[in-house]
C-alpha cells in the first residue's frame, strides 16, 4: 500500500523544454484541441493527428530529465512500496531520469506508444514516425493510434489513481492547473497534501493544501523530497 502519492503535471516537464498546452505559446496555439486531441478526430482528421503526435514524439527524442524528475525517481527507488508515482504528462522523462515502466502510470497514455484501435494490443516504437513502424496493427491487421487518451474519451487508469488516492496519506501535486483533475478534491481525501506550482490556478484552491510552494519544480522539490523521507519516517 503506497502512504504517499505523488502527481505530476506538465509543470514539471516544462522546465525540460516540453511545450505545455495551456502557456500562451503552447500547443494548443497552432493546433485546435477537436482536431488532434478529442473523441472523433482520428475519423474527421487521421493524417493531422498522426502528424501531431509523430512531431510531439520528434520533440521529445532529446529532451533531458531535470533535477525534480531525478529527485522523485530516487525516492520512488528507495521507498518503492511506500510511494507511487502517478503522471499525467504523456512524455517519457522519468523513464529517461530512471524509472523502470512500471514504478510510474502514465494517467492520459504515452507518446511512445501506439495501440491497436480493434484489439488493443500496444506496441512500443521508441521515437518512430507511426507510419514508419506499420501502417496497420502487427497482430490483427486493423489500424493503429497513438496511445493517448483524447478528450471525451474514457481514462481506464483513472481507476488506478482512485485506488491509490484511497490508499495513501500524503499526496503531492506538482505542476498542474487543476483544470482536467480536481486536485483540490484530492487534498481533502488525506491526511497530508502538499501543491507545488509556478503560480496560482483558478481551478485550485490552495487552503485545503498542508503545504504550497509556488516556485519551479526544481526549486522546491529538495525541501518537499526532505518532508515526504520525515513523513515515512515518522510512520
Amino acid at each position: 500500500m503506497s502512504k504517499v502519492l505523488i502527481l505530476s503535471g506538465a509543470g514539471i516537464s516544462a522546465e525540460s523544454g516540453i511545450s505545455t498546452f495551456r502557456d500562451s505559446d503552447g500547443l494548443w496555439e497552432n493546433h485546435r484541441i477537436e482536431d488532434v486531441c478529442t473523441t472523433g478526430c482520428l475519423d474527421t482528421n487521421e493524417e493531422g493527428t498522426k502528424k501531431f503526435y509523430d512531431e510531439r514524439r520528434e520533440d521529445i527524442k532529446d529532451k533531458k530529465p531535470n533535477y525534480a524528475h531525478q529527485l522523485i525517481v530516487e525516492l520512488k527507488q528507495k521507498y518503492p512500496k511506500d510511494i507511487a508515482v502517478l503522471t499525467q504528462n504523456v512524455d517519457d522523462l522519468f523513464e529517461k531520469a530512471g524509472m523502470k515502466s512500471d514504478e510510474i502510470i502514465h494517467l492520459h497514455g504515452f507518446l511512445k506508444e501506439l495501440r491497436c484501435r480493434d484489439c488493443d494490443e500496444i506496441f512500443d516504437i521508441g521515437y518512430k514516425t507511426q507510419d514508419s513502424f506499420s501502417l496497420v496493427c502487427p497482430s490483427c491487421g486493423s489500424k493503429l493510434r497513438p496511445n493517448i487518451v483524447f478528450f471525451g474519451e474514457a481514462a481506464p487508469k483513472y481507476q488506478i489513481l482512485t485506488q491509490k488516492l484511497n490508499e495513501c496519506e500524503l499526496i503531492v501535486i506538482i505542476g498542474t492547473s487543476g483544470n482536467v483533475l480536481d486536485v483540490t478534491y484530492f487534498a481533502q481525501l488525506t491526511d497530508k497534501s502538499i501543491l507545488n506550482n509556478l503560480e496560482k490556478s483558478l481551478a485550485i484552491d490552495d487552503s485545503y493544501f498542508t503545504k504550497v510552494y509556488y516556485a519551479k519544480a526544481t526549486d522546491a522539490i529538495a525541501e518537499i523530497a526532505e518532508y515526504i523521507e520525515e513523513f515515512l519516517e515518522e510512520l
